[in-house]
């Protein structure tokens, strides 16, 4: 069974996510903030070592409810930076409260978060046809808005490159290779 090229296949974790997550099509509002966030954490790291601790990220974040994320004090957010399951960075632990926040506005505003991020994309998923995963772009004039939406709304850690990975991740665009398995789920 062939599969896109940056799949470990000597890690379980990775080829289970790639082959019953990645590039899906998302559109629960918790889901899609969880992954916002998970996005945001790699920022500098690999995606692997956010997957190895996604278990810890949701006990740490309340399985990312936004309603108790945002009642966060700072014994709680002291506790989050001495969490050994998750990345203990200050910057991005913080990025999950101020999410929490603008998640919430967005809400409010557009009736889902679904509603809102997926209007980048006219709410139906982006297909690709790329022969070799060395053809994916890592930021596309859609990421570039995104972000600077994102940005105003009040958002952090979502440059261009960590909302085309998530745009990816989310199933909002199909970057699976023409070769691979996933490409016409």
């Amino acid at each position: 069974m062939e599969r896109c090229s940056w799949v470990k296949l000597d890690e379980p974790i990775y080829v289970k996510y790639h082959d019953e997550e990645w590039g899906v099509p998302v559109y629960d509002d918790r889901k899609l903030f969880e992954m916002l966030c998970l996005e945001g954490a790699q920022a500098g790291l690999s995606w692997l070592t956010i997957l190895k601790r996604r278990e810890g990220y949701l006990a740490a974040f309340d399985q990312f409810d936004a309603e108790k994320i945002v009642q966060y004090d700072e014994e709680k957010l002291e506790a989050l930076r001495n969490d050994e399951r998750i990345i203990r960075n200050r910057l991005k632990i913080k990025s999950v409260v101020t999410n929490a926040e603008s998640f919430l506005a967005i809400q409010k505003q557009y009736g889902s978060f679904s509603n809102y991020i997926w209007s980048f994309v006219d709410g139906k998923p982006m297909i690709n046809s790329w022969e070799s995963f060395g053809q994916v772009p890592i930021t596309t004039e859609i990421s570039d808005r995104m972000s600077k939406q994102l940005k105003k709304d009040g958002f952090k850690f979502v440059g261009s490159t960590i909302c085309y990975s998530y745009m990816q991740a989310v199933g909002m665009v199909n970057d699976h290779t023409a070769n691979c398995h996933c490409y016409k789920r």
